[in-house]
């Protein structure tokens, strides 16, 4: 016998950390290779993690709700074959420091040196004193004194579920809140008022009365809303929307619809068309295919339309790889593929990797115009809006009924400004004004 360990495994490539949102088997179970041991969810994508040998699992060594980084032990496992020896006890890497936050008023550079004589938070019930690099940073963006926090993590960890709780809740403990609250006399209390930067009482917390219904947050409803606060802390975002006359292209739609249906074995959609410009439009636009990268901005190669597919209870954004590859046949495929993957919860993480730009069919809800929200780390979204009929003056002065759509571009001013912008909505404007039976194949 041999004591093997699990760890968390790579779940995307950009995905850094998992948390255990629930475990699929208990210490003394027999597991065969590869079977799922726990869903872990990510900013991306709720996934298994699969066993990497066949034997009994020995411990749980993160509990539901921990935040793990990847390459961290999820649990040990007891295989057959070889000697049994114990498990060695995981030594901190070199840069384990790096991990952890600095104490309650240091500099920021302090305890990350690893000198002699720099600050070191005490380590609290064996791991509540280190943190993972999601806990920094969200204890770093509201400025959380986590000496002052109660993990519910193993062992008193302090988890990423702990400080969204916080944050949401209003509660953030401060650096000496505390200790100034029991130790100040009376008198001093107008000169608290005068600091500079007085802070706000902390909101209370939500509570139900009788008759709400309390809904708990999800795994995926959670990381929908992380990405989403990230998403609108860090992009400075700006709105444009352009209208678009799409008569021709709807009379095209309609007219081959059915026999399309019937050769194909799926719905040929308005949504399908749109995709195809827009990954047309970011071909010749590049500009608007970019992510912002700190001290650079990356222009990405590939064209990989990100599409959002909601279901009874989350929001997935799956990917059309190489969307400009593809004729308006294999989009409207691939959508139709990938929206019955989410809907039905068989979507692999995989197919929620590497989008450059999202395209959101708002239009199908009845909505006419709606400001979306980035979808991290790209520099734009756009929210393709019901097609409506509306009078409009023609070229000859005269009013007829004309099939019209929005379309709603959200930006990250830091990658992209008006000019660039509007060029490409005005393509996209010209493309699929021009698709029409004479011009446009869906093959």
């Amino acid at each position: 016998m041999a004591i093997e360990n699990i760890k968390m495994p790579q779940l995307g490539e950009s995905v850094t950390e998992g948390t255990i949102e629930k475990w699929l088997v208990a210490p003394g179970d027999h597991v065969n290779k590869y079977d799922a041991l726990a869903e872990v969810n990510t900013d991306k994508v709720t996934a298994e993690v699969p066993s990497s040998f066949t034997g009994t699992i020995k411990e749980l060594v993160a509990s539901e709700g921990d935040t793990l980084s990847v390459g961290e032990i999820v649990c040990t496992i007891e295989t057959e074959g070889g000697d049994s020896e114990p498990v060695e006890e995981a030594k901190p890497a070199a840069d384990e420091k790096a991990n952890e936050m600095p104490a309650a008023g240091a500099k920021p550079t302090e305890g990350l040196k690893g000198e002699k004589g720099s600050s070191q938070p005490a380590k609290a019930n064996g791991s509540k004193g280190r943190y993972s690099p999601a806990v920094m940073r969200l204890a770093q963006e509201n400025d959380i004194d986590l000496t002052q926090v109660e993990g519910s993590g193993n062992e008193g960890r302090i988890t990423r579920k702990d400080i969204m709780a916080l944050i949401e809740s209003g509660n953030i403990p401060k650096a000496g809140d505390a200790p100034a609250a029991a130790s100040k006399p009376a008198e001093e209390a107008p000169q608290e008022q005068s600091k500079p930067t007085a802070e706000k009482a902390p909101a209370a917390p939500i509570q139900s009365a009788p008759g709400d219904v309390e809904i708990p947050v999800t795994g995926v409803r959670r990381a929908i809303a992380a990405n989403m606060l990230k998403s609108k802390h860090e992009a400075p975002h700006a709105w444009m929307m352009i209208e678009v006359d799409v008569t021709n292209l709807v009379q095209y739609r309609d007219s081959i619809k059915g026999d399309f249906k019937k050769k194909e074995g799926f719905n040929i959609t308005y949504f399908a068309f749109f995709v195809k410009a827009f990954s047309q439009a970011l071909k010749e636009y590049p500009m608007m295919n970019s992510m912002w990268a700190g001290d650079k901005i990356i222009q990405k190669k590939d064209i990989n339309i990100s599409i959002a597919v909601a279901s009874d209870s989350a929001l997935f954004v799956p990917v059309i790889k190489a969307a400009d590859e593809k004729s308006v046949k294999g989009i409207g495929k691939e959508i139709n593929e990938l929206a019955s993957k989410a809907r039905s919860g068989k979507l692999g993480s995989a197919e929620m990797q590497g989008g450059t730009f999202t395209v959101n069919n708002t239009g199908s809800f009845g909505s006419v115009q709606s400001m979306g929200i980035i979808n991290h780390p790209q520099a734009a979204i756009v929210q393709v809006e019901s097609i409506v009929k509306r009078p409009m003056i023609m070229d000859n002065g005269m009013i007829a009924a004309r099939d019209m759509v929005n379309l709603c571009l959200s930006l990250d001013h830091r990658v992209l400004d008006g000019l660039v912008c509007g060029q490409f909505l005005g393509r996209v404007k010209e493309i699929l004004e021009n698709m029409s039976k004479e011009n446009t194949s869906v093959y």
